[in-house]
């Protein structure tokens, strides 16, 4: 996705230097069979391999300061790619994995349809409800955003942070760090194998960037506009991307 997003007013934000890349696994033959991974630790299929390596050489031209990974091998296979890519260490945090699902886990779609129909369906279309008796997706985010929070508090100004993720984690993240209702997570769409997304952090009225955690770190309503709610510190630049974004230019900004 072009250009970049901010949600809400935003009155009085600009982007500051440091950025967040949110960068799903490559494929796994439970990928390939439409089965629920969540915790299950399934590893790279060829496919994937290959996902990964095309995806690492576009990445490291992002010049990232420091690469951070789920625990799950198809994260870590995943995250060592680009580790080759630029000469970076990769470090491994278990708060990154995809959303845990207990009985959901290995099920394909169709039984998970008609085993678990209604919950399947509630679930999808927003609820926050723990799938297969896991986590719940406010449970994800948090964990997600705290795991996000201490690997920024190694990159400096201008720096990339590469998040080396799932697809149901990071939407959560993203839909977290953007303010979005958890009930409006959903319309963040489903991510690609090896896709990222990037988050652009902003400098909301003169504050300091790193005056707070990401879960602190909002705007104060100005002077001018006193009843516009704050805007999230984070803004949107690009989405299911699996190529390098070229530069957006647009009057409003």
């Amino acid at each position: 996705m072009p250009g970049d997003l901010i949600v809400g007013p935003g009155r009085g934000a600009t982007l500051t230097a440091r950025k967040v890349v949110l960068w799903r696994h490559g494929r796994t033959a439970w990928n390939a069979q439409r089965r629920f991974q969540g915790h299950s630790d399934i590893p790279l299929d060829e496919v994937g391999r290959a996902q990964a390596s095309l995806a690492a050489e576009m990445l490291a031209q992002l010049n990232p300061s420091k690469i951070v990974s789920s625990d799950l091998i198809r994260a870590q296979a995943t995250a060592k790619t680009l580790a080759d890519a630029t000469g970076l260490d990769v470090d491994v945090d278990p708060e990154l994995r995809e959303t845990f699902a207990g009985a959901w886990e290995g099920l394909g779609r169709s039984e998970l349809e008609s085993r678990f129909g209604a919950e399947l369906a509630a679930w999808a279309a927003g609820s926050d409800l723990a799938p297969g008796g896991g986590e719940r997706r406010s449970q994800v985010a948090s964990r997600m955003i705290a795991a996000i929070d201490r690997a920024l508090a190694d990159v400096p100004d201008h720096g990339v942070l590469v998040v080396v993720t799932h697809g149901g984690s990071a939407r959560a993240a993203i839909g977290s760090l953007l303010g979005l209702p958890t009930d409006h997570w959903g319309i963040l769409g489903v991510l690609t194998n090896c896709a990222w997304c990037v988050l652009g952090e902003a400098q909301l009225h003169g504050a300091s960037p790193q005056s707070g955690s990401l879960a602190d770190i909002v705007a104060a309503p100005s002077a001018e506009f006193p009843d516009v709610p704050p805007a999230p510190a984070w803004r949107l630049v690009e989405y299911n991307a699996r190529t390098l974004p070229d530069e957006a230019t647009a009057d409003d900004r």
